[in-house]
């Protein structure tokens, strides 16, 4: 490989999703990563089923995904990418927001889709990092968003 090239890693299965995020259910909302290039770029799938439980009240009769819940798939999925790339897995080191900007909704998100998020690092510090992510279903955009997170140590029990 190329001194200037970075590793490319993936797939990753659930297991180590869940070793990467501290994330559980109801709120793990990547299912797999299928490719992330470390200090580059990740790409993660979550698998959108009817047995979603913010689908009984949104919206009954017309299930659609919460805009909100897109921006937090693709930060869970720049949370990977992150702890991977600074070498932070299994430190206990959390990825909390700071801002998002720019977020726009281009397609409902409706159950039984295959949504690929999609995060490239926009700008890396040891502490605070930038990110583009583009949540894509079946090659149409269905989400985009900028966000800013903080890597930090978790509150004290």
């Amino acid at each position: 490989m190329n001194e200037g090239t970075p590793a490319a890693i993936g797939p990753l299965d659930i297991g180590r999703v869940m070793a990467a995020l501290p994330h559980r259910y109801p709120m793990l909302l990547v299912d797999r990563v299928e490719e992330l290039i470390l200090d580059r770029s990740i790409t993660a799938i979550k698998a959108v089923t009817i047995n979603e439980g913010f689908f009984q009240g949104h919206f009954p009769g017309r299930p659609i995904m919460p805009g909100v819940l897109l921006v937090e798939a693709l930060a869970q999925a720049a949370g990977i990418l992150a702890v991977e790339s600074l070498g932070l897995a299994g430190t206990g080191k959390l990825v909390y927001f700071m801002a998002i900007d720019g977020a726009k909704f281009r397609k409902p998100v409706e159950p039984g889709v295959l949504l690929r998020l999609e995060v490239e690092f926009v700008q890396k510090r040891s502490s605070v990092c930038k990110f583009a992510g583009r949540a894509v279903i079946d090659g149409q955009l269905a989400a985009e968003c900028s966000f800013t997170a903080m890597i930090a140590d978790p509150p004290e029990a």
